[in-house]
């Protein structure tokens, strides 16, 4: 025993056992306190404001970082796995016919809202790319996985889409991009919105492929998103609607109390 312990006299020692629980004990009411506030403040999307708040903080610092310069890592085909996870089937329930789908497009250009109607054989006749990187599921599981479609800054150009003026969109030119992309399933059950900056990344791509081969339809055929700088509840499978606003669209996670940018 030191010197100093030595001359703790039972006294001390009872009044700094007394001081310590009493911090304890303070601390744990703070807590306590703080979860019955973030329990009892109104719901924002899904969360109490208060977690919302920190989210939105989260996604406004993840967008001031994220530019084109930050890619992906990408990955041989050789590394990709055969067998892609199939995780959920929220909007794929309904039957659709592949053949006579088509994708609906809401422009709205110079605020006036056009509708386009484009084919699966008008997408692939568009220049097209592939990409293995390492899928990131929000739930903690990742697989190099292997997809091929148009970038769908390729397909904003083609089609004029995603701009105020109606000319073709870069992140070149911000001040006349909508902020943001909705992409909803053909029966409304799943639905995403993707700020303009990330739909416009390099690898983003609408994508009607997996391992080579045409998509199968639990993984979204004929078209779905794969936008690889976010998590995996992002990439809407089976794109019915497109369209382009300044506010934010609704999202089906975000709805339900999960960070609605979800990037990486």
């Amino acid at each position: 025993m030191s010197e100093q312990e030595k001359k703790i006299s039972p006294a001390d020692w009872n009044r700094r056992k007394f001081l310590s629980f009493g911090v304890l004990g303070l601390f744990g009411v703070g807590i306590y306190g703080t979860w019955r506030w973030i329990k009892g403040a109104p719901q924002v999307d899904g969360a109490s404001a208060p977690l919302r708040s920190v989210l939105d903080f989260d996604d406004r610092v993840n967008r001031i970082y994220k530019s084109d310069a930050h890619l992906v890592k990408e990955y041989p085909i050789s590394e990709a796995v055969k067998k892609v996870r199939v995780n959920g089937d929220d909007g794929l329930t309904t039957p659709l016919d592949t053949a006579t789908w088509m994708l609906t497009v809401h422009t709205n250009k110079s605020g006036a809202d056009s509708v386009l109607h484009i084919t699966m054989d008008e997408i692939r006749a568009l220049p097209k790319t592939e990409i293995v990187f390492d899928f990131k599921c929000i739930e903690g599981w990742s697989q190099i996985t292997h997809w091929g479609g148009v970038r769908f800054s390729d397909f904003a150009k083609k089609y004029l889409v995603g701009s105020k003026s109606g000319a073709a969109p870069t992140n070149d030119k911000p001040a006349d991009l909508y902020k943001y992309m909705s992409l909803i399933t053909p029966d409304g059950g799943y639905y995403v919105g993707i700020d303009m900056k990330s739909a416009l990344h390099p690898q983003t791509i609408l994508c009607y492929e997996m391992n080579g081969a045409p998509l199968p339809m639990d993984q979204g055929a004929p078209l779905r998103l794969i936008i690889p700088t976010k998590y995996g509840v992002k990439n809407l499978k089976r794109i019915g609607t497109m369209g382009f606003s300044d506010e934010r669209p609704p999202d089906y996670w975000a709805e339900r109390g999960y960070e609605y940018d979800a990037g990486l």
